[in-house]
């Protein structure tokens, strides 16, 4: 008996030694991407839904292109300081070849490690500043998420018209709130294309946002969101990093559109839809040119049609009957380019329709104005550079604050 037992426990050692080896052999990855190692630094960690998906698009990436974990290094709490070079460099030295950063203020210190490490190529999300640079080795990449935001407002539209219907408020009540991080052309972009989507559908609709200051700050993200409704706004979006205002919105009955990835677990009473940016399109991209040892683009910008910019499934309890339907047709018109996001025809500033405007495209201390993107009757976002310039103040949006 003893024997027997001495048998079946070296035979045990053997399979799991044998299954190590598997995993050994399977951590080398494809032979295809052999000298690949890439590296990723984010702004806060896997508890903010930004970084959460720029974390998850890069293990997504690299999962399918068989690059180990090993070969991926992912870097948390970097905030826009000096660290960020020092984290790049770290990267750098242990043997990085593609690194990829994911915040604005991240920039600059991407760009002194760029200079530092010609031979390592640097990848920066929303930045502003590779056309100018002109290094061949640090680049900028965006996605017209603006399309996303405005299909998302659509959705947001559309339970506008079904409040109206069944009297729950009337029309001039149709007061949607926005919870904004910074005053960025970034935020102002995305916080009007998502007020464009809306008056599309529901002509009466008027926006409140409420900055906070912060890309992620949950306890005022939850403050903003609970100023604005009590400030009569019936339907709140954001662009900021927290569950703060999803959770203020289902604690209050409020009906919510959320920002990078559905949010209905937690608020399953008051969930719409989410628009998000997907990042393995660019990762893919970038990764392959540096193993085909091809340029990659200074500015990249993806949308709808390359998977860039996707929309989560819709929450039928949430959203107005007919919700999915229309809003399926909104991004099969933008995807074919029937649908101008910014089409002058579309908002006023001052009572007045645009058919001018100087952006500050080619970035400088004092943002100044420098490029026309008005031509053909629409403002031609995120075409003269992968990150967002419309920074417009348009008719029928109150900013409560702005001084951030």
């Amino acid at each position: 008996m003893k024997k027997l037992l001495a048998l079946l426990l070296t035979a045990l050692m053997i399979l799991s030694l044998t299954a190590c080896g598997s995993n050994d052999k399977n951590e080398e990855g494809s032979e295809e991407y052999k000298n690949i190692k890439v590296g990723l630094i984010c702004l806060h960690n896997e508890q903010s839904t930004y970084d959460l998906n720029f974390i998850n698009a890069m293990k997504d990436t690299c999962k399918k292109l068989g690059i180990p974990e090993s070969r991926m290094i992912i870097v948390t709490g970097i905030d826009e300081s000096n660290a960020c070079y020092e984290a790049a460099k770290d990267l750098v030295d242990r043997g990085c070849n593609i690194i990829f950063a994911d915040s604005f203020g991240h920039e600059d210190f991407m760009i002194q490690a760029a200079k530092e490490f010609p031979k390592v190529q640097f990848c920066h999300a929303t930045g502003t500043k590779a056309h100018t640079e002109g290094l061949a080795n640090y680049h900028n990449a965006f996605a017209s998420i603006y399309e996303g935001r405005y299909a998302a407002g659509v959705a947001a539209g559309l339970k506008l018209n079904e409040m109206i219907e069944s009297g729950k408020i009337t029309a001039d009540k149709a007061v949607m709130g926005y919870v904004g991080a910074y005053t960025y052309a970034e935020v102002i972009s995305g916080y009007t294309s998502f007020y464009l989507g809306a008056k599309s559908v529901c002509p009466s609709v008027t926006m409140k946002v409420q900055f906070t200051g912060s890309w992620y700050d949950e306890t005022a993200e939850k403050e903003a969101a609970e100023k604005l409704i009590s400030a009569g706004c019936v339907l709140i979006s954001q662009h900021a990093d927290s569950m703060g205002a999803p959770t203020a919105c289902e604690k209050a009955g409020v009906p919510n559109v959320s920002y990078n990835g559905s949010t209905v677990s937690s608020c399953p009473n008051t969930f719409i839809v989410s628009s998000r940016i997907n990042w393995a399109p660019y990762y893919t991209y970038a990764i392959n040119c540096v193993k085909d040892n091809k340029a990659i683009a200074a500015d990249w910008t993806g949308g709808f049609a390359e998977g860039s910019v996707e929309l989560s499934a819709i929450n039928e309890k949430a959203a107005a009957a007919g919700t999915k339907d229309k809003v399926d047709a909104v991004v099969a018109d933008l995807k074919a380019g029937k649908i101008k996001v910014f089409s002058t025809s579309t908002f006023t500033k001052d009572g007045s329709a645009l058919t001018s405007y100087m952006a500050d495209i080619d970035s400088d201390a004092a943002y100044t104005p420098d490029t026309e993107v008005i031509k053909d009757g629409f403002f031609h976002e995120s075409e003269f550079r992968s990150a967002p310039a419309f920074d417009i103040q348009i008719d029928g949006i109150e900013l409560l604050n702005s001084k951030f």
